[in-house]
């Protein structure tokens, strides 16, 4: 048996429920600061990026070797 203040509680919760046009504004708002969000991010990333970055001394010719799977120095092809 419910009391007085259960039955007030919970016609006050079904009473409130949100809309589903409700629902979509507050899923739209969060998808835009989601966004905001991850713009931020990128940005703050992009500058840390743009630091200098020191020389390889050394290093190889051209794109980074290990990327392909193989190493090649002075002509003798190493595999990983």
């Amino acid at each position: 048996m419910l009391c007085a203040l259960q039955r007030s509680a919970r016609a006050l919760m079904f009473s409130t429920m949100p809309t589903e046009q409700e629902i979509a504004e507050r899923i739209a708002a969060a998808a835009q600061r989601a966004l905001a969000e991850a713009e931020a991010r990128r940005t703050e990333q992009a500058k840390s990026d743009a630091k200098a970055k020191p020389k390889e001394l050394g290093g190889p010719k051209g794109p980074e070797p290990t990327r392909y799977g193989d190493w090649e120095r002075k002509g003798i092809v190493s595999d990983f």
